[in-house]
């Protein structure tokens, strides 16, 4: 038996390496998203347009998981939601998708990929003030050197990139914070939820309201006209949907299984460095000293603050956005 178990395709080292792969490629196709976005934005849309046709791409699967999520709650294999919790759903799926892609789309607009990215991963930090100040958290000497080191790579790269871009680099790097502050404050409050319901339930049905909140939107904001666009921005659409989107959230999921949690998670920080040489490569933004400096700031600053947190438990991995 212990033969077979060594020569097994389940055995736990290729499983580990599939974690690993999994973990890695995951954060690499999220960050990607910015560089979709920003070619998508070619074709002169809309933020409203744009993330209404991410949405409408992805709601099947993310629809499909929710329903057969509902049907093994019906049967009683797992724990039916209570009304207050399908409230809560509801709120963390405008608040955690809905708000934080909108405002991280609009700021894409203004700055650059690599800049977004590196704000987007203030959320750790933002995370520990928000519980310091709600649940009334101490914070650590570490935790203040990690955040210290954060912001400072962010200011680093914001204020080399304010030189050149002026007001508009201001505005979209406040969207863009503004995305970063709506979907910690996600985090915050589905901690207890994702317990009791599970990572994969609370992604698909999360999902699913954003989706429908973006689609009454885009129809809110635009006339059904809207929905014939140039052809390219139908393929792009379907690639953020698919690759950047539904692929990425699954991956982590599985990844999380396979490797835990903030093993997972520190492997999310391949992804800023990925859309630095991304966003050079496709979008021709140039690699300068004070994107790498900041870039480097950034991750240590989160390296810093999850290399000595307490293990999470299995299955309690966020995805990103």
């Amino acid at each position: 038996m212990n033969r077979l178990a060594e020569f097994s395709p389940f055995s736990r080292p290729s499983s580990r390496a599939a974690g690993f792969i999994m973990a890695t490629l995951g954060a690499v196709l999220f960050s990607a998203k910015a560089i979709v976005v920003k070619f998508t934005y070619r074709y002169g849309i809309d933020a409203v347009t744009l993330i209404a046709f991410r949405m409408l791409f992805a709601m099947p699967f993310f629809a499909a998981v929710a329903w057969a999520q509902s049907r093994r709650a019906a049967r009683g294999e797992i724990v039916r939601l209570t009304p207050k919790e399908r409230l809560q759903v509801c709120v963390l799926g405008l608040l955690g998708y809905y708000l934080s892609s909108f405002l991280d789309f609009l700021g894409l607009r203004y700055v650059t990929a690599s800049l977004e990215r590196l704000i987007l991963f203030l959320s750790p930090s933002l995370v520990v003030l928000l519980s310091a100040f709600w649940f009334k958290r101490p914070i650590e000497r570490r935790q203040w050197m990690a955040m210290v080191l954060s912001y400072a790579g962010v200011v680093l790269v914001f204020a080399h990139d304010l030189s050149f871009g002026g007001s508009e680099v201001f505005l979209g790097s406040l969207f863009v914070f503004g995305s970063a502050a709506s979907y910690s404050v996600y985090l915050i409050c589905s901690g207890e939820l994702v317990k009791r319901i599970g990572a994969t339930r609370l992604v698909a049905y999360a999902m699913t309201v954003s989706c429908v909140a973006c689609i009454v939107q885009f129809f809110a904001v635009h006339p059904p006209s809207m929905l014939i666009q140039p052809a390219g921005v139908y393929g792009y659409s379907v690639i953020h949907a698919t690759l950047n989107t539904v692929v990425p959230v699954f991956m982590l999921m599985w990844a999380v299984a396979l490797i835990g949690a903030p093993t997972a998670s520190l492997l999310g920080m391949v992804g800023p460095v990925s859309v630095l040489f991304l966003a050079s490569w496709f979008l021709h933004e140039p690699i300068t000293v004070w994107q790498m400096a900041g870039t480097v700031l950034v991750l240590a600053g989160v390296f810093a603050l999850m290399g000595r947190a307490a293990p999470a438990k299995r299955g309690e991995a966020r995805p990103e956005r």
